[in-house]
């Protein structure tokens, strides 16, 4: 039984899903679900969870997230949806047989009369619901599409796939598959205020709730009240002085001005390099001017 506040008011045509990263994928499951609803007269309607089921299911096997709960919401919607419910995780949830979950959430509850889904859907106790599950027990009581897979060159576009990009540090290949930059997205908080000193203030991300690529200085973009900077970014530690703690830096080129305590959103367009312990500090600052120009130009010849 869902909490009261997110019955339906009114019948809708949804789709169901984690939708971690909001990719091409699920991008064209919610264009084909707004046709859906336009042709129905009512709403379309994005369905997910928190936290993902497999946080309850294996912990131990749930991976990083490519998007905080706020961000998949707001993807969502700018997709087309009409509204995003979210569904609270919970054993009652996860214990429901397919037959249970389409009858009582999906039809009882949300009063859905049409549902689009991928090919890759499954639902239900163990998760032995699919789409020919689910397409028996639409069938001859409201409709079903399942969207075919969007492909790429490495294979069907999936979170999963996304994510062995970012963690193989391939970022332009992962944001081929999501239609957008990978974001990293965190609180500023105080750091050593090292690069200050050396003609390089960074912002010190904290409180990063979403997965990181490998150690290494990436090219980025982030806005600050709607003004873009270029970034150059770096994670990992920092040897050259002998620190050994991971660390999220971004040097915003051209900034001045206080950051702490601000949300920022780091778009990553590219790896510049991996982690180097230098020499010296003269050895570092000659390779971060070269950092900022590289950034740079990764950013004069990006379109977005």
């Amino acid at each position: 039984m869902l909490p009261p506040s997110l019955f339906s008011a009114s019948p809708c045509c949804l789709t169901v899903g984690n939708f971690d990263g909001v990719h091409l994928g699920h991008r064209r499951m919610v264009e084909e679900l707004v046709a859906m609803a336009q042709k129905q007269g009512t709403r379309a309607i994005a369905v997910t969870f928190d936290p993902p089921p497999l946080r309850l299911l294996a912990p131990e096997r749930c991976p990083p997230q490519l998007t905080t709960l706020a961000r998949r919401q707001s993807l969502l919607l700018a997709a087309g949806a009409d509204e995003v419910v979210v569904l609270p995780t919970t054993p009652e949830l996860l214990q429901m047989t397919a037959e249970e979950f389409v009858e009582s959430i999906l039809l009882q509850q949300l009063k859905a009369v049409g549902i689009v889904e991928g090919p890759n859907f499954r639902f239900g106790r163990g998760r032995v619901g699919d789409v020919h599950t689910l397409r028996s027990l639409c069938a001859g009581r409201l409709p079903l599409t399942v969207v075919d897979a969007v492909e790429t060159d490495s294979g069907m576009i999936s979170s999963s796939l996304i994510r062995t990009a970012i963690q193989s540090s391939q970022i332009a290949t992962a944001r081929k598959m999501l239609g957008r930059p990978f974001e990293i997205q965190g609180v500023v908080g105080t750091g050593a205020q090292r690069g200050r000193t050396i003609g390089f203030p960074t912002a010190n991300l904290e409180a990063i709730e979403t997965l990181l690529p490998p150690p290494g200085v990436y090219a980025g973009r982030a806005r600050v009240h709607g003004v873009p900077y270029t970034v150059a970014l770096h994670i990992g530690p920092n040897p050259t002085f002998g620190e050994g703690a991971l660390k999220v830096e971004a040097h915003l080129i051209g900034y001045q001005g206080n950051l702490y305590g601000t949300e920022l959103v780091i778009e990553l367009l590219d790896q510049l390099r991996g982690v180097v312990r230098f020499s010296c500090v003269e050895s570092l600052i000659d390779q971060l001017r070269k950092d900022v120009a590289q950034a740079q130009a990764i950013l004069a010849g990006d379109a977005a």
